[in-house]
């Protein structure tokens, strides 16, 4: 089956395999900022934007992305930019795997939410895992980020 997979904003002809996930098909097309971290939706290391919502993109089926917009972190390279000096003024910055997802996550919070309380910072970032780090220091990073804005 043909589908018009649409992946920051450029459009694709793509034919997903019928049981072929988002994070697969996305690494397919070279957007190596998906990464795969533990194939039960909990860690948010795959974390996209479907039309507007996040998803973990490794039990996303391709299939449902038919004229659907895609967003990953190479799509919002400004926007990650500043999500970092943020993060790594709060000095929280750590490996690296896990931020692309946690970008999404924080840009996600960013379009729903416009002025969050910790607690809720807390609560829409709770799916994002972090191997390296507390997080403590990234839930002020975004506080502080979000006061700004």
């Amino acid at each position: 089956m043909k589908i018009n997979l649409i992946v920051n904003h450029n459009h694709y002809d793509y034919y997903p395999r019928p049981d072929e996930y988002l994070i697969e098909s996305l690494r397919k097309l070279g957007f190596q900022s998906v990464k795969k971290g533990c194939d039960t939706t909990s860690c948010g290391v795959c974390s996209v934007i479907v039309d507007g919502q996040l998803v973990p993109s490794c039990s996303y089926l391709t299939s449902r992305c038919d004229q659907k917009e895609v967003l990953t972190v190479e799509g919002i390279p400004e926007e990650a930019r500043h999500i970092a000096e943020f993060i790594t003024a709060e000095g929280v910055d750590q490996c690296g795997f896990c931020s692309p997802g946690h970008v999404m996550a924080i840009h996600a919070l960013k379009l729903e939410l416009k002025n969050p309380t910790m607690e809720e910072i807390k609560h829409y970032l709770a799916g994002n895992m972090c191997r390296c780090s507390g997080y403590e220091g990234q839930h002020r990073a975004i506080k502080k980020m979000m006061e700004v804005e």
